[in-house]
C-alpha cells in the first residue's frame, strides 16, 4: 500500500505522532504488519515533513534523494550529499533497525515534470490548465540543456538523451528501492506541464509512436535494470560499513577521486566537485533466504556531472586487477564488453556522463562462488 500525504495518518490534533494509534495498530496487526507499506512522508500541515521519521515497518518516498540527484546532474551542487543518497541514505534510515529498502529512490513521480521534461524545460508551462501558469510547483530543479523546450539542435538533443541515461542509471544502480514514473523509460513528455492531472488529452496520454532514440532509450533502461536484477551488489540488504569484509580485501564501499585514490574529507565539502567514483565490493553483508553468504562481482561506478571531460585512474589492488566496461551513458552501451582495461590505466569520461565497470578481482583475492 502506498499512502499519499501519509503524515496525516499520524496526526494528533496539530502534531505528528509516530507512536499514535494508527501507527501502533498497523505494527500490531498480524496481516498489515507483513504487507509493503510505502509513505509519502509529508502533508500540508505544520510539522508534516517527516522524511526519515516513519516506524521500521514503513518505507518512504525519499525526496532528499530526488533533490540531490537532480541538483548533481544539473551541475548545481557538489558531492556532499550525493554519497549518502547513492548508498541507501543511512543518515535517514539506519536508526531503529531500518535497512536500505526503507528508501524509495526516485527522480520523477506522477506529480511534476516527466524525466524528459526535466532535461528540456527550466520553467513549467501549465498555461493549458487555465490557471495563468500559477498551479504546479516552481521548485523543479530542472535544466533545459541550453534551449527551452523541444529543439532540432543535434548537440542539445544529444546532451538531453545522455542526461536521461544518467538519471536512469543513477536511480537503478543506487542502494535502496528504485521507483520510476511510467514512460520515463522511453522519454515521455507532457510538453512542460508539471501538473497535468486535469489534461485528459495528448498532454498526459502516452504516445506509442516512438522516434528511434526513444526505442534505444527503452532498450538501455531495460539492460541497466537487468544489471541491477542480476547483481546483489546493487541490491544491498544492509547498510555499508566502509570497512573490508575480510583481511586484505577492499572496503565494502569506497569513494574514489579521479586519481583513483579514496577522497579526503575535505573533498566532500568542495562546492565545485563534480566527479565521483563509487566502488561496490562483491562481498555483501548477510545471508540469502537459504542462509548462504551473499557473494557477487565487484563494480566501479564513475560519475562526471561537470561541463568538461575528466580522466579517472582505474584503481589497482585491493580493488581490481582490471576492468570491463558495462555501461557508458555517452554511447548508450549497456552490455558488458569482453575487452579488459588494466588497473592503473586512465579512462576518459565525457562531460555529464556515467561509466559502470565490472571490477575483476585481484588474483590474490578469493573469487565469488
Amino acid at each position: 500500500f502506498r499512502f499519499d500525504l501519509a503524515s496525516a495518518l499520524a496526526r494528533s490534533f496539530h502534531d505528528v505522532n509516530m507512536l499514535g494509534n494508527f501507527m501502533t495498530t498497523i505494527q500490531q496487526d498480524p496481516v498489515l504488519r507483513r504487507v509493503k507499506l510505502i509513505a509519502e512522508p509529508w502533508d500540508v500541515g505544520p510539522g508534516g515533513y517527516q522524511v526519515g521519521e516513519f516506524p521500521p515497518l514503513w518505507t518512504e518516498w525519499n525526496d532528499k534523494y530526488r533533490d540531490s540527484v537532480r541538483d548533481f546532474w544539473r551541475g548545481a551542487t557538489g558531492i556532499s550529499e550525493l554519497g549518502w543518497r547513492l548508498s541507501g541514505s543511512a543518515d535517514l534510515y539506519a536508526s531503529e533497525g531500518r535497512r536500505p529498502f526503507a528508501s524509495i529512490n526516485f527522480v520523477t513521480a506522477h506529480d511534476g515534470f516527466t524525466l524528459r521534461d526535466l532535461v528540456t524545460y527550466d520553467q513549467k508551462h501549465n498555461e493549458a490548465n487555465l490557471e495563468d501558469n500559477r498551479d504546479g510547483t516552481d521548485n523543479n530543479r530542472s535544466w533545459n540543456c541550453g534551449v527551452e523546450g523541444e529543439t532540432e539542435d543535434p548537440e542539445v538533443n544529444a546532451l538531453r538523451h545522455r542526461q536521461l541515461r544518467n538519471f536512469l542509471t543513477t536511480v537503478l544502480l543506487s542502494t535502496g528501492v528504485p521507483m520510476m514514473a511510467g514512460g520515463d523509460e522511453f522519454g515521455r513528455t507532457q510538453q512542460g506541464n508539471n501538473n497535468a492531472y486535469c489534461q485528459d488529452n495528448e498532454v498526459s496520454w502516452y504516445d506509442w509512436a516512438w522516434e528511434p532514440w526513444q526505442s534505444d532509450l527503452k532498450v538501455f533502461a531495460s539492460r541497466v535494470l537487468a544489471l541491477r536484477r542480476t547483481h546483489s551488489a546493487f541490491r544491498q540488504r544492509y547498510f555499508f560499513d566502509g570497512r573490508p569484509l575480510h583481511a586484505g580485501g577492499p572496503k565494502d564501499l569506497a569513494w574514489l577521486g579521479a586519481d583513483g585514490q579514496e577522497i579526503a574529507e575535505s573533498d566532500w565539502h568542495d562546492p565545485d566537485a563534480r566527479a565521483l567514483g563509487m566502488f561496490l565490493a562483491g562481498e555483501s553483508h548477510g545471508i540469502d533466504d537459504d542462509e548462504i553468504p551473499i557473494r557477487d562481482e565487484s563494480f566501479l561506478v564513475l560519475m562526471n556531472a561537470g561541463s568538461g571531460p575528466v580522466e579517472f585512474t582505474l584503481p589497482g589492488a585491493p580493488y581490481a586487477r582490471g576492468y570491463r566496461l558495462i555501461v557508458d551513458t555517452t554511447s548508450g552501451q549497456a552490455l558488458e564488453s569482453s575487452e579488459v582495461t588494466p588497473a592503473g590505466a586512465r579512462l576518459g569520461l565525457h562531460e555529464r556522463s556515467i561509466v559502470v565497470l565490472h571490477a575483476l578481482a585481484p588474483e590474490t583475492s578469493p573469487s565469488p562462488e
